[in-house]
């Protein structure tokens, strides 16, 4: 008491203003909901394990692995579709699930991936090294970054119609057609949307033979 009767008033209030700050923060953090160390634009996939828990609901907090049909079950609400949505997404997609249940007004939900589904693609064909390849788990991949991978196109290769096949989660067939050659010689006839196209877990590369 006798150090603060001497201590200059301006340097006592700000010391009390700082013990107000230091409590506030503190207080902040207490408050809010742990953050996943995870990137959020992972996109979820079928057979993921992953743990999903809603802040300060431990009894709706579970892990669980995405089925067949991309969903998971979760207490209260049931079965709810998170395959093919980016880890955000699918963190929103639960919470909305919970309010239009009415079960909770403002729940916050976490996921974090426990266990990654393993994500591959083929290539076949006129290429150097043809195989499965694996797919970042974070991160995405073209076609142009899975042909560099793969040893490059062979001499006979018909590079301007590089073909993917894709099988959704629903069972629908889509085949694209890529210039991957004027990708590599850096044309500008290059489509933005070849260039940009990222491979999916699944898909099927065929790199055709060029008729002479």
């Amino acid at each position: 008491m006798t150090v603060l009767r001497f201590l200059n008033p301006f340097l006592f209030r700000l010391l009390f203003l700082c013990g107000l700050a230091v409590t506030s923060s503190a207080l902040a953090q207490e408050a809010a909901p742990p953050a996943s160390g995870q990137s959020k634009a992972y996109v979820v996939t079928n057979t993921d394990r992953i743990r999903i828990a809603v802040y300060q609901e431990d009894d709706l907090s579970v892990i669980s692995r995405v089925d067949a049909q991309g969903s998971v079950n979760l207490p209260l609400v049931g079965a709810v579709k998170v395959a093919g949505l980016t880890v955000e997404q699918a963190e929103r997609t639960i919470e909305q699930a919970y309010q239009e249940g009415r079960f909770l007004r403002s729940p916050k939900v976490t996921i974090n991936v426990e266990e990654y589904a393993p994500r591959e693609v083929s290539i076949s064909g006129e290429i150097r090294s043809p195989g499965r390849y694996p797919l970042p788990i974070e991160s995405s991949m073209t076609i142009l970054e899975l042909v560099t991978r793969a040893g490059g196109l062979t001499d006979t290769a018909k590079g301007t119609a590089v073909t993917i096949t894709r099988i959704s989660a629903e069972g629908k067939k889509e085949v694209f057609s890529v210039d991957v050659e004027s990708m590599i010689k850096g044309r500008r006839g290059a489509k933005v949307a070849d260039t940009s196209l990222v491979l999916q877990a699944g898909d099927i590369i065929f790199v055709p033979l060029r008729l002479f």
